[in-house]
């Protein structure tokens, strides 16, 4: 039997994150929803829209390990933060959860998301570019390309990927 993967995206850059890890897996998208808003906006909801995907995942197939990736943005005082959440969940109802990489927003986009509502929205009026979300990311865009939103998200993978690992090996 094939060893398979669901990423609970139809992104590529979630989708590549995945694939950048997990070489010898089948990999296949669902889109599925998050349950929590389209913009989340704390810690906490970021990592509840990665669980609720990554079990969605999981329960769509008897044969393989859900993923759930999910970007958002929360306060550290009074600074705006980009944030990022991964989970994996097994078809046997084990979960795995990890975050990676912030990086603190400008104002103007800080004041861009109270009107426009969802980072995707604001990064691509600011950068005048189309669907930033599917390409570099916000990440990619303030941190000169150095760290895109494919590479962000391959460390959260690399994350889940050595937890799940490590409570699988016999010693």
């Amino acid at each position: 039997m094939e060893k398979r993967i669901t990423i609970g995206s139809e992104n590529p850059t979630k989708i590549a994150a995945v694939k950048n890890i997990y070489h010898d897996f089948e990999v296949r998208s669902l889109q599925v929803p998050s349950g929590v808003s389209a913009q989340p906006f704390s810690d906490e909801e970021t990592q509840l829209g990665a669980m609720n995907r990554a079990k969605a995942c999981a329960a769509s197939s008897a044969d393989g390990i859900g993923i759930g990736l999910e970007g958002g943005v929360m306060y550290v005082g009074d600074t705006l933060f980009l944030c990022n959440w991964g989970a994996l969940a097994t078809e046997d109802g084990k979960l795995y959860t990890a975050s990676g990489a912030r990086i603190a927003l400008p104002k103007e986009i800080e004041d861009g998301l109270q009107t426009a509502g969802e980072l995707s929205v604001v990064m691509d009026e600011y950068t005048k570019k189309e669907n930033v979300r599917s390409q570099e990311g916000a990440i990619g865009i303030f941190t000169n390309n150095l760290v895109s939103r494919e590479n962000m998200f391959t460390h959260v993978v690399q994350l889940l990927k050595g937890q799940y690992d490590f409570a699988n090996f016999n010693y």
